[in-house]
């Protein structure tokens, strides 16, 4: 790394940089979270304590993703029976589902699986950040083991520019054990208030768009349509196609602002749209993966289901580009 003085700051944290910080009180008690700010209007929090999941995502001061009603919730108030998952989810800008599950809740060859695996909620085992001249770097790693069971290692690197607004989340993982292991992962971006509202324009040029249900097909037509906040509003997913290069972008006139999400769609080969218009429960979710969320057994019967193999390394990779117009 090249070392470099500038004469007119007293310390680094003036123009960019990570500071982190715990909390105290309520159900996010203790929590660490890195604060990462870059030199050119990006500001996120990547919380240490659930797998490196970006929490804040603010733009020039304007607010990126959605913050759920749950707030910050620690490891420790996890409840992965059924649905409990959503007492927890916090969502953020992004929360990381699978290792081995993600998607609906079921039971897949007699192992009980929860809602959006547990990978969300494990703690990184090890947390730290370095620089260089043009990025900052937050790198983790997050284990997905258990005695008898899967022994999967996640190791993600969130690479942010210091001068442009962009930055990636790389995830390499790997299998520690002697078998075979399913493998889900799915990136739950959540676009939240200001970027969402009414007037917000939604871009996805994908090749085709299926419904993931009846009450989604009914609307299928104005996929792309963002509501206002709606009284009783029932989630829609619509699954989205690529042919190589996947991307999904969301600007809104309002703040003259909007960011685009792109992948490797050879490799996360599926995209789903999660429509949630309802009051305070009004979130856009751009989400790509390497399954969709009708759960592990559906995937299993569909022929599918994703495997990572005895001592096989699978990386991933996701690129965020935040704009202003």
């Amino acid at each position: 790394m090249k070392n470099t003085v500038n004469n007119y700051i007293g310390h680094a944290s003036q123009l960019c940089g990570v500071e982190e910080v715990r909390l105290i009180g309520g159900k996010g008690d203790g929590i660490r979270l890195l604060q990462l700010r870059n030199a050119a209007g990006l500001q996120m929090t990547v919380c240490a304590d659930r797998c490196a999941d970006i929490y804040r995502l603010i733009f020039k001061g304007d607010n990126m993703g959605y913050f759920s009603p749950a707030g910050y919730v620690a490891p420790a108030y996890y409840n992965q029976t059924g649905t409990g998952f959503l007492n927890s989810f916090t969502a953020g800008f992004l929360t990381t589902c699978g290792l081995t599950a993600a998607g609906s809740p079921c039971t897949d060859e007699g192992e009980v699986l929860p809602l959006h695996g547990t990978i969300g909620n494990t703690p990184c085992e090890q947390i730290r950040w370095d620089e260089d001249d043009e990025n900052i770097y937050i790198h983790a790693v997050i284990n997905d083991s258990g005695i008898f069971s899967r022994k999967l290692m996640l190791k993600r690197t969130v690479t942010c520019k210091k001068h442009i607004n962009t930055f990636d989340i790389r995830d390499t993982i790997e299998n520690l054990g002697d078998r075979q292991s399913p493998l889900m992962l799915l990136y739950h971006m959540n676009m939240g208030y200001p970027l969402l509202s009414e007037n917000a324009v939604l871009d996805i040029p994908s090749v085709s768009v299926k419904p993931r249900n009846q009450h989604a097909a009914k609307d299928l037509n104005t996929w792309h349509k963002i509501l206002p906040p709606t009284p009783g509003f029932e989630e829609q997913c619509y699954f989205h196609s690529f042919r190589k290069q996947g991307k999904a972008s969301i600007y809104n006139p309002d703040i003259g602002k909007g960011l685009t999400i792109s992948f490797d769609a050879n490799k996360l080969d599926y995209f789903t749209q999660w429509k949630m218009m309802g009051c305070r429960d009004y979130v856009l979710g751009l989400e790509p993966g390497n399954c969709h969320p009708d759960g592990r057994d559906v995937m299993r019967r569909e022929g599918t289901l994703k495997f990572i193999a005895p001592g096989e390394s699978i990386t991933y990779q996701v690129t965020v580009n935040l704009y202003e117009i």
